[in-house]
């Protein structure tokens, strides 16, 4: 595989040393281990958990993540819908969060690693 761009291996929740190996071992979808990783890189052997504590930090983006849900859905229904009761409000925006939960809490972790991790792509390692 060729030069893959970090956006790309963000999005793919690749490494970002050899933006190759997976970090999650198990889909997202998979609800009792959505949040295993992957201790090393399967690839280039990158440990992914700087220090002890790291992805502590990733919950200040999970929750980003979840205000943007609300005001991306709560925007959304009032001039789609055209501002419905508050209790239409409540549910469809706590559905939306609790289905986008899993993928929010991987791709904050991601961030949180490319971001804060020290990591940079090393091209050695892209030997797929």
């Amino acid at each position: 595989m060729g030069h893959r761009s970090a956006l790309g291996a963000i999005l793919s929740l690749k490494c970002p040393r050899c933006r190759q190996g997976q970090m999650f071992t198990h889909s997202a979808l998979n609800l009792r281990k959505f949040d295993d990783m992957y201790e090393h890189c399967p690839v280039c052997q990158l440990r992914y958990e700087v220090e002890l504590g790291f992805y502590w930090g990733a919950m200040y983006i999970s929750y980003a993540f979840s205000v943007f849900n609300v005001l991306l859905v709560g925007v959304g229904l009032f001039y789609l819908a055209g501002d419905p009761p508050l209790m239409v409000y409540m549910v469809v925006i706590t559905t939306v969060t609790l289905l986008f939960t899993t993928v929010m809490f991987r791709y904050a972790r991601a961030l949180m690693l490319y971001w804060f991790g020290s990591v940079s792509y090393d091209p050695q390692y892209n030997q797929l």
